[in-house]
This record gives structure tokens, sequence and C-alpha cells, in this order.
């Protein structure tokens, strides 16, 4: 196979394993009823003026199944933490006890998770959008080849490697949607 085809597929491969993990990680965000510290993962905190994740000026732990523990590195951080949250809108009342904060996550009603699983397809789809448009990049650069002297023959052959990448992290982004659709339907 053409050497330029062959650097075309492991760019190929690469964005897309990006882009599975991009939607992996979007999907952890949909919260599941269970109590889990990355449910905080994209709040950020004022601290001494620049903006902070949340994870580097505390510590963020689950005690059971339905609390998150927010314990601050700095008790005068617990003020910022607590507004952080309120103004993140993540739905979860903190409670400031002096020493740590406690976000209690109620249980899903079978409508909310309705709307996650349904928010879970969502995102599913955006990522083998994603998977698709990558697919079609890089199509585009292996004709783009043909000028400098890749054959017919292994521009098919580039392309048909492109579809079988394709169908490969569609199937993962699948997967994924599947576990998490499981994962919030179980009571």
């Amino acid at each position: 196979m053409n050497e330029l085809i062959s650097i075309e597929l492991d760019d190929c491969k690469e964005k897309m394993k990006k882009a599975v993990q991009h939607t992996e990680s979007e999907l952890t965000k949909i919260r599941a009823g269970k109590a889990t510290p990355s449910m905080l993962d994209g709040i950020h905190v004022d601290y001494y003026g620049s903006s902070t994740a949340l994870s580097q000026v505390s510590n963020i732990n689950t005690t059971d199944a339905r609390t998150i523990v927010i314990q601050p590195w700095e008790k005068n951080m617990l003020g910022p933490i607590e507004k952080a949250i309120i103004d993140s809108n993540i739905g979860l009342n903190p409670q400031n006890d002096g020493s740590i904060i406690r976000l209690v996550v109620p249980p899903l009603t079978e409508e909310r998770r309705r709307d996650l699983v349904k928010k879970a397809k969502e995102e599913a789809e955006k990522g083998r959008v994603t998977v698709r448009n990558i697919r079609k990049d890089t199509n585009e650069s292996i004709k783009k080849l043909k000028n400098d002297g890749a054959s017919e023959d292994e521009i098919k052959i580039g392309e048909a490697e492109v579809q079988k990448l394709t169908d490969n992290y569609i199937v993962k982004v699948d997967q994924l949607a599947e576990l998490k659709e499981k994962d919030i339907m179980t009571v």
C-alpha cells in the first residue's frame, strides 16, 4: 500500500479514537442516578481570581450511591465551591456544614430517565456523525493522493480500510450508548 495512504489511515484512526473518547466523556457527564465524582467534572471555581477545576481545589468522594462529599483544601473555598455548584445548574443542592459540602443525588423518576436516555442517544449520534465526517475528510485526502502517484487500486484499498475503521468506531460508540442507556434505566 502507498505510504501516504498509510499515513492518512493512521491519522484517521487517531481522530476516530479521539471522537469515541470525547463521546465517552460526554456520556459520563449524563448522570444515571448514581453519585459519581465525574458529575462535577465541568465545574470551575474562582480560586484567587482564576477559574480552576473543582477537582484541583478539593477532594471529591462518594460516601454511598447517592452522596458526593467535597472537602476543600482551604476552608475559605467552601463559599465559592457552593456558588459554583449552584451556578453550574446540574440540579444538585449543596449542603455546607462548615467543613465539607455534601451533594445528595435524588433518585430519578421514570420520565427523567427517559429524558436522560434521549440525551445519551443524542450524544451517541453526535459521536457517530463525527466519525462519519472523519471518514469523509480522510477519503477526500486519499483521493487527492492520486496526484502524488497513488494508483486507482491503492486508493480503492485505502477507502475500503477507512470504511472498516468507520464501522469499527461506530460500533464502539453504539456500545457506549447501550451501556449508558442500561445504566440510566437501572433502578
